[in-house]
Order: C-alpha cells, then sequence, then structure tokens
C-alpha cells in the first residue's frame, strides 16, 4: 500500500472511532454488554493490522531515510540548487512527521482498546444454565455461544469479586487523541495526570538486561582479532567463560558493559497515558456531580463564591471596542478595574479593594479542596483498583491473561510497592459520603502485597486450593486494622470464605502437625 494512502486510511478510520462515542447505558443486560465487547475487538484488530502495516513500510524510525538528505555537499552548489534541496528535505520531514504521528496514534488507540477489552472480561461472565461452568466474554465468543456440555443456554453475570471499573472506557483515548484530551483537563485535571502518571512510572531496581564485551582472541592463523558481542542477563556470572568456549582461551577483554533494565509498575508509554487519562477524566465527571454538594457542606455562602466566578469568567473574556485589541496593557488595566467596580457594588470588596473576611476564607476553603480532595480522586481510585487487582488474583491470573491493567508486572518489588504507602482518607470520606464508590483507606496497603507476594511463593507448591479473592480479603484482615465486615462488604466476598483462607494462610506459615513442618520445609527448599 502507498505510504500516502496508508496515513490517510488510518486518519480516516481514527475519526470514525472518535465520532463515535461510547455508551455504558444498560450494560448490565447481555446484549448491550456483548454488542460494545464486539465492536471494541473488532476495532482492536482492525487497528493492530494498520500497526503491522505501518510497521513493515518503517514508520517506526521515519527519519532514518532523510540521512542521505544532509548538508554535504561536493563541489560548488548554486542558489537555486540549495533551495530545491532544502524543499525536499522539508517535504520528506513533513511526510516523516505525519508517519512518526499517524503511528503514535494507532498505538495509543491499540492500548486504549486493551484496556477497556480487559475491564470489560472483568465486569461480566456467562455460566452455563446446564452444567452451570463459567466462561468469560472472550471464550463465550471464541466457543461461537456453545459449552463443552454441548448446551446453548447461558445466564450473564456480574463478577463483583473481580477489579474493574468500565466507567473509564468512554474517556479513554479510543481515537489516539490523547494529547487533545490532555489539554482539555481542567487545572485540578491536569495535576492529578501528573500523579497518576508518576505513580505508574515507578521502576523497580535495575537488573541486568545484557552483557556487551569488547575482546581480542586468536583465529586459526595466531592473528589477534578484535570483536565485539553480546550476552543475555543468565550469562551475568560466567561471561568470561562462555567467551573462552567459543573463542578459545586466549580471550583477553577489554571493555565490560552492563545494560540494565528499570521496568515501570505499568511498562508501556501509551497504556500509562491512557489508563491516566481514563481514570482522571472519570474522576472530573465524578467531582462534576459532587461539587456543588460539596462546597454547599464547606462554604459559609456557596451563592456568594458563584457570583464571584461569574464576574472573573464574564469581564476576563471580554475585550471592550473602544481599546485597540493590540493595546494588551490597557485590556487588562480595563477588565481589573470592571471587575473591582462589580466586586464593590456587591460589597465583595473594601475600601481598600481588598475581599472580605468571610469571602477570602471560602476561596482559600475551596482552593484547599480542589488541591487535597479533587486532585486525588483518580489517584485514589487507581491505587486502590491496582493494590485490590494484586491482592485478589494468582501469580498465574496475572501471567496469562492481560487483565484491566495491560503491561503491568506480575510482581512489584520494594522500590515500586512505595507508591501504594500514600494514603487519601480525605478522598476515601467524600466519595464514601456523596457517591456509592467502594474504596478502603488501608494503611500500609506496600507491606500488605509484600505479605501477599512472599506467602505466594510460601504457597507455589502446595496442594491446597485457593480462593484468590477470598485470599486477598484475608490477608487484607491479618494484615490491618479493618472489619472483617467492612472487607466483606467493599470486595463482595462472603465471611465465611475470608475465615476458611485464614485458615489455609496459618496452616502454611505456622505448620502444627509434624507431617505439615516436614511438607513446609520441603517446599521452602
Amino acid at each position: 500500500m502507498d505510504e500516502s494512502v496508508l496515513v490517510i486510511k488510518a486518519e480516516k478510520y481514527l475519526k470514525e472511532i472518535a465520532a463515535d462515542d461510547i455508551s455504558l447505558d444498560n450494560i448490565y443486560e447481555f446484549d448491550n454488554f456483548k454488542n460494545l465487547y464486539l465492536k471494541l475487538d473488532d476495532r482492536l484488530k482492525t487497528l493492530k493490522e494498520l500497526r503491522r502495516d505501518m510497521e513493515i513500510q518503517g514508520y517506526g524510525s521515519p527519519f532514518a531515510s532523510l540521512n542521505k538528505y544532509g548538508n554535504k555537499v561536493i563541489g560548488e552548489v548554486s542558489l537555486d540548487e540549495m533551495g530545491e534541496n532544502s524543499r525536499h528535505n522539508r517535504m520528506f520531514r513533513n511526510k516523516a512527521n505525519a508517519k512518526k504521528n499517524i503511528l503514535d496514534r494507532v498505538k495509543s488507540a491499540i492500548d486504549s482498546h486493551q484496556i477497556a477489552l480487559g475491564h470489560l472480561n472483568q465486569f461480566g461472565y456467562l455460566k452455563c444454565d446446564s452444567c452451570y461452568k463459567k466462561y468469560s466474554i472472550s471464550d463465550y465468543i471464541q466457543s461461537n455461544g456453545k459449552c463443552s456440555c454441548k448446551s446453548e443456554s447461558f445466564s450473564f453475570k456480574i463478577n463483583r469479586q473481580n477489579t474493574y471499573r468500565i466507567e473509564i472506557i468512554p474517556y479513554l483515548p479510543l481515537s489516539g487523541n490523547y494529547l487533545v484530551l490532555m489539554s482539555d483537563l481542567s487545572k485540578y485535571g491536569r495535576s492529578s495526570f501528573k500523579k497518576v502518571i508518576n505513580a505508574l512510572k515507578q521502576e523497580r531496581t535495575g537488573h541486568v538486561k545484557t552483557i556487551s564485551t569488547l575482546f581480542r582472541y586468536k583465529d586459526s592463523n595466531n592473528r589477534w582479532l578484535r570483536k565485539r558481542t553480546t550476552f543475555d542477563s543468565e550469562f551475568v556470572d560466567n561471561y568470561e567463560e562462555e567467551l573462552r568456549k567459543t573463542y578459545g582461551k586466549d580471550v583477553r577483554i577489554e571493555k565490560l558493559e552492563f545494560h540494565r533494565t528499570k521496568p515501570a509498575i505499568i511498562d508501556d508509554k501509551h497504556a500509562r497515558i491512557s489508563l491516566a487519562l481514563g481514570y482522571v477524566r472519570h474522576a472530573e465527571n465524578i467531582i462534576l456531580t459532587i461539587r456543588d454538594d460539596i462546597f454547599k457542606r464547606k462554604l459559609t455562602d456557596f451563592k456568594r463564591i458563584n457570583n464571584y466566578d461569574e464576574i472573573f469568567h464574564k469581564y476576563n473574556n471580554y475585550t471592550p471596542n473602544f481599546i485597540d485589541a493590540f493595546d494588551t496593557a490597557e485590556i487588562e488595566r480595563w477588565r481589573e478595574n470592571k471587575i473591582n467596580e462589580k466586586l464593590r457594588e456587591l460589597n465583595y470588596l473594601n475600601r481598600h479593594n481588598e475581599l472580605n473576611r468571610s469571602l477570602k476564607r471560602d476561596l482559600k476553603t475551596r482552593d484547599a479542596i480542589e488541591r487535597t480532595i479533587f486532585e486525588n480522586i483518580a489517584p485514589a481510585l487507581i491505587s486502590w483498583d491496582i493494590f485490590r487487582y494484586f491482592l485478589t488474583t494468582s501469580v498465574s491470573n496475572r501471567k496469562l491473561t492481560t487483565g484491566p491493567f495491560p503491561y503491568i508486572r506480575v510482581e512489584l518489588d520494594r522500590q515500586q510497592r512505595k507508591v501504594f504507602s500514600k494514603r487519601f482518607p480525605k478522598v476515601t470520606d467524600i466519595l464514601s459520603q456523596f457517591t456509592d464508590i467502594k474504596i478502603l483507606d488501608v494503611e500500609e496497603k506496600d507491606l500488605i502485597l509484600y505479605e501477599k507476594f512472599k506467602f505466594e511463593k510460601q504457597m507455589k507448591n502446595s496442594n491446597v486450593k485457593f480462593n484468590h479473592p477470598a485470599l486477598g480479603a484475608a490477608h487484607l484482615y491479618l494484615n490491618s486494622d479493618i472489619d472483617m465486615e467492612k472487607i466483606s462488604n467493599s470486595l463482595y466476598v462472603n465471611e465465611s470464605k475470608i475465615k476458611k483462607e485464614i485458615k489455609n494462610i496459618e496452616s502454611i506459615k505456622n505448620p502444627k502437625t509434624d507431617k505439615s513442618k516436614k511438607f513446609l520445609d520441603l517446599i521452602k527448599k
């Protein structure tokens, strides 16, 4: 396919996606759920085909072909030739930029669709009415709506024990327009976005990925030759031995380089941005619905604050006709005088042009609410969701399924777990008062995850069958001061199942019989 045709095709398809709004209305009905899933899945396949075609045509490194259009000249060059070269260079650069930008958008759209499908997969499942076998929506579609027992009768269920937040789906950059969406964020939305991105970028302690060696060796003619080679991380301790095996015992290493990698919690740029935008824009929507109620409770005069905002908005966006449009200083002076005049009319200013004490106090209170609560809603939600995901899933589940967070690490190290040490008690309190969102204010989430990961290693070779959502709830109960009833309600796990997993944890951590102790010793070895 011609390069320009491919760019136009991709741009047209992304525009179609942008024009098609995602609706979660009646998502609890299977037909609506299935139709949304199929639509997103079909789009994802098309986007992946576009990415493959682009990568085949070198869209990943579009500026490589410009090297031959440099400033190197041989002999004398006329002004006309220089101008022609400059025009060619500019034309090729514009094409290269177009390729780079469209591939970037397609990659963002792919990650956004993967996130949306991951949350839908976690949200609902199908249960066979005959044999009661459970199917995820992806498995159900793959089996053409037929159970292994040949039955075609299913019931649609919501899996409340799983981690998902389908409300973020309409707010994801599904058309790859993440730059546009970022620019549309509110002031506290931008601060919130930075906080989420910084959390998802938290890197683990670096480990060796590859080793580069520059060495000399003797060939069959007894001549010394110099060579560079690279080893994978498995050869960290025996790279010298491997060199001598291949190039003989006379190898002399001249230079050695260890290339380290520091993977982040979400180890993909576009996935991080898509998740951050989804959560932040969803949080902004929550704020719109509860903002006035919060201010009415926290401020002494809510109506006065609204009048104050209206005056500023009206005159800061107005330019009088009798002032030269280019005279910005005069326009700003006029605006300031007009605002002060209106504020004085409403008795919001005294004769010294100072704000009333109570109004000033309300403005500070509002600013504090925006800074400590509104900015932290998205970080609090994603922190809780990722914490819950690790807490209630098994290692194999995190390895084998994409889940709601593509490119997430299977396990977090101490450095990455630091993100979860931050608490959001004010946000948790506000959400519980004004919404039906259930998140818990958990102290030292990082240490609870540490205990969970440590236990996963201990239980690795045991034959005990665990209920992983209940196991996560049990870890939360054993390592916090939260009531079991509250944990049960928040994680949608029956208390009897939590108690059963507490016994399983104790039997593995503290075996009572000699047989159990011997078995535990074998596991540790």
